[in-house]
């Protein structure tokens, strides 16, 4: 096997399920800094830190036992997993992934809304139905379109929050330093951490399809555990800069605002073409979860599910979901059902791994290869 082979079958390993972990989970609040001001902004910058960083550390937890349970029973689609872990209640799941998904694609069009307005003043609904049709055509054409959205979008998007930072710092680095240095660890921080880890950690459940890579119990594990900080490093790097302008957390698009304080238009385009590729890679994310989870059914009855029904169930969802876009907003959205749909993770998928799943993995540890 040559050199290049190996580095690109360790890549699809090791560091592809993070890539798509980050991918679901970035979307349309943590790409704008909406849900960062939202869950760790209250805290203040050291509490938001200590947030983020408990967070992190239970999606790696949570990841690692996910992609290790669905290696070992052969479950890589979300409805395969539940009848493994809950048994005859995995419905329980596909109601609160159901729901996730509609708000997270609301939320996912407001932005992509938001953001042409902000840019170039298009009228909201053009950026909306852009992206929908582009997680659309995405979505129709399977896992291996997917990775490749993933991965592509992933190294435009870490290299965009380098520049970001290393700019900031250049620009407004005494303002960083002087909110830290100013503000102890405030109230609230593990409150925020676990309701932002658990409404996001069903993003380990939506990427299953990208671990068919995974070679051995080992492998789920590393991967899991690499994906937690994968997934936050961004995160991180953008509230560290937001506490440098405190009205910049009252903001719909917290981005927009330390954008302009920068004073570079051209970061602003490359930022907003980020957020907006970001936002096409989480909810191409979602919508192939709940498409492959209708492929594996299909499959129990030998039916084949096609390019053009994916196209149309994706467009479907995708319609709802602009609808209640429309009806509530960005702000709305993300404060009142990512609180609610956190519990319901935490209940349904959180404890249950956590405790059925361990047990299985432990009473299997002894024929995993």
């Amino acid at each position: 096997m040559s050199v290049s082979v190996q580095g690109r079958d360790w890549f699809r390993r090791f560091v592809l399920p993070g890539f798509a972990l980050k991918a679901v989970i970035i979307g349309g609040g943590y790409a704008t800094g909406r849900e960062l001001a939202e869950f760790f902004g209250p805290s203040g910058a050291w509490g938001g830190l200590l947030g983020m960083v408990l967070a992190a550390a239970l999606w790696s937890v949570a990841a690692a036992i996910t992609f290790a349970f669905a290696r070992a029973t052969h479950s890589l689609d979300y409805r395969s997993f539940f009848r493994q872990l809950l048994g005859r209640y995995w419905f329980a799941y596909e109601i609160a992934f159901v729901l996730l998904l509609v708000i997270m694609l609301a939320v996912f069009g407001a932005a992509a809304g938001a953001v042409g307005h902000a840019l170039i003043g298009l009228p909201e609904i053009v950026g909306t139905v852009a992206l929908v049709g582009l997680i659309a055509l995405f979505a129709a054409c399977g896992t291996g379109s997917v990775e490749a959205l993933f991965e592509y979008v992933s190294f435009l998007l870490y290299g965009v929050y380098a520049l970001f930072l290393m700019l900031a710092v250049l620009g407004f680095g005494d303002r960083i330093a002087h909110a830290f240095a100013d503000h102890g660890v405030g109230d609230g921080w593990v409150s925020g951490g676990l309701t932002y880890a658990g409404y996001n950690i069903s993003g380990a459940i939506s990427i299953l399809p990208v671990l068919r890579h995974l070679r051995s119990r080992r492998d789920a594990i590393i991967a899991g555990v690499i994906a937690g900080p994968l997934a936050m490093l961004p995160a991180v790097v953008f509230f560290v800069c937001m506490m440098a302008w405190p009205d910049a957390l009252s903001s719909a698009l917290p981005s927009d605002v330390l954008l302009g304080h920068l004073g570079a238009p051209w970061l602003r385009w490359l930022y907003q073409l980020m957020i907006f590729a970001a936002l096409l890679e989480s909810g191409t994310g979602a919508v192939h979860a709940f498409n492959e989870r209708i492929a594996a059914t299909l499959q129990d009855g030998a039916q084949r599910f096609s390019r053009g029904p994916r196209l149309l169930v994706s467009l479907t969802i995708l319609g709802a979901a602009v609808f209640l876009a429309e009806r509530i907003g960005l702000v709305g959205l993300i404060a009142s059902g990512y609180r609610f749909l956190a519990y319901a993770f935490w209940l349904v998928y959180v404890l249950p791994l956590f405790t059925v799943g361990v047990a299985y993995l432990w009473r299997t540890r002894a024929v995993a290869e």
